[in-house]
């Protein structure tokens, strides 16, 4: 057992069986040289057992091949906007308005909308009922979120997602830095593994702006090292903020106005 790592919960909170499928659906790019997944060992409504990561250390060398691998994840694709992993429909958290994935059905026909509709407005809808936010700060959002509806921030996929002919990128869905761990296990050819995954079909620049956020060892070396096996499109920096602020407003809704001003002050360029 000391190899394996037990999370458990309880399924009227969230949903350890989706967990699992995305973990499962993300691990498919690996035969390719994809980024290394969490192993699925079983899973149950109450329990889902991992195969630990062997930590290491953050090293340069590493952060070159996770950029690789995670841009041939990426590239993987997904069939709609908001696409949960294969096989499995539902919501990472049971009851909650902010979920990722959603039916075909529902899919927008751009990322701006599917971003709009799906990932910011209902974290600031939780933010407002939280009364975190006054309503001309909700107002900054609601202009951001009407300009992404009408297409105003549309923008290539990276080059190895565009060649393979789809527009819909395979995403980690919460890839912050706590989420990207580093390995010294010698039969993980990148270095690195991912965990705890919100994966669904997006934009490959919110994983990357999700690793900026709130910092990442050698990020300089993983986004240049993805550049170079998957050219990013232009102004791919100037849309990191937007790409952010639907976590922000996520962190809003959970822990205050201590998060108001850093999503304010992303999203005021955008209005």
């Amino acid at each position: 057992m000391n190899d394996l790592f037990v999370k458990r919960g309880t399924p009227d909170t969230s949903s350890l069986l989706g967990e699992a499928a995305a973990l499962r659906w993300l691990a498919e790019a690996e035969a390719a040289g994809g980024m290394p997944i969490a192993e699925v060992v079983s899973v149950s409504d109450a329990e889902l057992v991992e195969r630990q990561v062997k930590p290491g250390p953050a090293t340069r060398q590493a952060a070159d091949c996770v950029g690789t691998a995670l841009a041939i994840t990426h590239a993987a694709g997904a069939p709609w906007w908001g696409a949960p992993p294969t096989g499995w429909q539902g919501s990472y958290l049971i009851a909650h308005t902010a979920t990722p994935t959603i039916r075909e059905a529902d899919a927008p026909s751009i990322w701006g909308a599917f971003f709009a509709e799906f990932r910011i407005m209902p974290y600031l809808l939780l933010a407002a009922d939280a009364k975190v936010l006054d309503s001309n700060e909700v107002a900054v959002f609601e202009r951001v979120a009407e300009r992404l509806k009408s297409g105003d921030f549309e923008a290539s996929q990276p080059a190895m997602l565009s060649a393979a002919g789809t527009g819909v990128a395979r995403i980690h869905g919460d890839l912050w830095s706590g989420n990207l761990l580093w390995s010294s296990d010698p039969a993980n050819p990148v270095g690195a593994a991912l965990i705890d995954p919100m994966a669904h079909g997006g934009h490959a620049e919110t994983d990357l702006a999700m690793l900026a956020l709130f910092g990442c060892p050698h990020l300089d070396r993983i986004v240049a090292a993805y550049d170079e096996a998957s050219s990013l499109a232009y102004g791919w920096r100037d849309r990191i903020a937007l790409h952010q602020l639907a976590p922000l407003l996520h962190h809003c809704a959970l822990f205050g106005r201590s998060y108001a001003a850093q999503a304010l002050a992303a999203a005021k360029p955008y209005m």
